[in-house]
């Protein structure tokens, strides 16, 4: 997680992050997408203020 990371979007990151691992992809894998998955909601977030 970057930098400046909120308690909720590290939260949301790491619960991401297992439910791609309970689904059998790679913990790289999973890491990259769950970062990417937060990465782009927090710019959505950013967007609208």
């Amino acid at each position: 997680m970057p930098e400046g990371s909120t308690k909720k979007q590290k939260r949301q990151y790491e619960h991401i992050k297992e439910s791609y691992k309970d689904r059998g992809v790679s913990s790289k894998e999973a890491k990259e997408r769950a970062a990417r998955t937060v990465n782009k909601q927090r710019g959505k977030s950013k967007s609208k203020s």
